[in-house]
């Protein structure tokens, strides 16, 4: 663990940023708080993917000086949208990551995916403070990423109610009073479900997440947990504690966002509503806070708090992200990738709940784990990845 910089004290008004992924439940977020501080802040860039019609809205509401659509086909709509109001419009893959390398103080990368890989590591590159709500790029390359934060000087702040709940009660100063970090899970919609009810669930009923409002792929991985097996990886990532010192426990009210034990017994945690807008909000006003609208947290109307352990029989992806993070070198990367493509396989109704664990674990099995040291490599084997797991679906599981 490092202390994190404090260079975002310098950060002029209005302090310029940019939002990659701005369509989305993270983005739409934010900038319900920059809409809300008009004096303070000044948007350089937005981007989406192919939603053109929120993407222009947005542009438009907050007078952004670029935006930007991943989808090449829909670069027309996009400009056609924006006529006459000034705003510069681009399309592909590489004008987001151009939009990324712009001039602005603070970058919230929040493009779901490893699609979010190449974007996020350009605007570390340049020593942008980087809001991080895209879990995928430390997973695929963490080493690569941390690498790049401290040879820029960039300053990465986690955006995840998990990891901005450790960011906020961790002693970075005395790193060595750390006994463990705790990192807690709703349980998803499935917490008391059986295998048989699992094994019939749906899309609709895996995307109900009982506490937050999010994107269809991050509801699925939280109803199979693999989303917090996700976040074990990248809290190994931001924090550097070995493995075996981060625990998972299951807290359905998801009141306690996540806690630091101390060698002397003290246990420090984080609570506050299920409302992104708080974590967003310490990362966008960093290293000062700011008001919120956020519902205030009332203890006594909530009357209780509950933990339990993970149950790792229902959920066996918690231990494939387990055995992954300790293999190393390109199995974080293909449990990912093979995430990805089982969970886009179950939105369509290809496979079954309980097969996204099973597809993902057997890629990891096939999958021959070279060694990643740039960028090029990761995508090689991301690529690889994805190849095999559809080649499971085509053949059956």
């Amino acid at each position: 663990m490092s202390v994190p910089s404090l260079q975002a004290d310098a950060a002029p008004v209005p302090r310029r940023i940019t939002i990659l992924g701005s369509t989305g439940s993270v983005g739409c977020n934010t900038l319900d708080l920059v809409d809300r501080n008009r004096e303070v802040y000044a948007v350089e860039a937005l981007t989406a993917n192919g939603n053109v019609e929120r993407l222009a809205s947005q542009a438009r509401r907050i007078g952004a000086r670029l935006a930007v659509v991943a989808d090449e086909s829909r670069y027309a709509d996009l400009k056609a949208a924006l006529s006459g109001s000034g705003i510069e419009a681009a399309a592909g893959a590489a004008a987001v990551e151009e939009a990324a390398s712009r001039p602005a103080d603070w970058v919230m990368a929040a493009i779901v995916g490893a699609a979010g890989l190449a974007p996020t590591l350009a605007a570390v590159r340049r020593g942008a403070v980087v809001a991080l709500a895209n879990k995928e790029t430390l997973v695929c390359a963490g080493g690569l990423m941390t690498a790049e934060v401290r040879r820029s000087g960039a300053t990465l702040l986690p955006v995840d109610s998990e990891h901005n709940a450790i960011f906020q009660v961790m002693d970075f100063e005395r790193a060595a009073a750390v006994d463990r970090i705790i990192l807690t899970a709703s349980g998803g919609p499935f917490r008391e479900s059986s295998l048989e009810a699992m094994a019939a669930a749906t899309p609709e009923q895996a995307v109900a997440h009982p506490n937050w409002d999010m994107g269809a792929k991050i509801s699925v991985d939280s109803a199979t947990m693999m989303n917090k097996g996700l976040e074990l990886i990248e809290a190994f990532h931001l924090f550097g504690l070995p493995p075996q010192r981060t625990e998972v426990l299951v807290h359905p009210q998801s009141i306690v966002h996540s806690l630091v034990a101390y060698v002397d017994g003290s246990v420090l945690a984080q609570l506050g509503q299920a409302d992104m807008r708080t974590p967003i909000a310490y990362t966008l006003a960093w290293p000062s806070r700011m008001a919120t609208p956020v519902t205030r947290l009332d203890l006594a109307e909530i009357g209780s708090l509950t933990f339990q352990r993970p149950d790792e029989v229902r959920f066996p992806a918690l231990r494939l992200a387990r055995e992954a993070l300790a293999a190393g070198g390109a199995a974080p990367t293909v449990l990912n990738a093979a995430n990805e493509v089982a969970v886009a396989a179950f939105l369509g109704r290809q496979i079954g709940f309980l097969d996204i664990a099973a597809l993902v674990e057997r890629t990891l099995e096939q999958v021959i784990l070279p060694r990643i040291d740039t960028l090029e490599a990761v995508w090689e084997i991301d690529r690889e990845a994805r190849s095999r797991t559809r080649e499971f679906l085509t053949s059956g599981l």
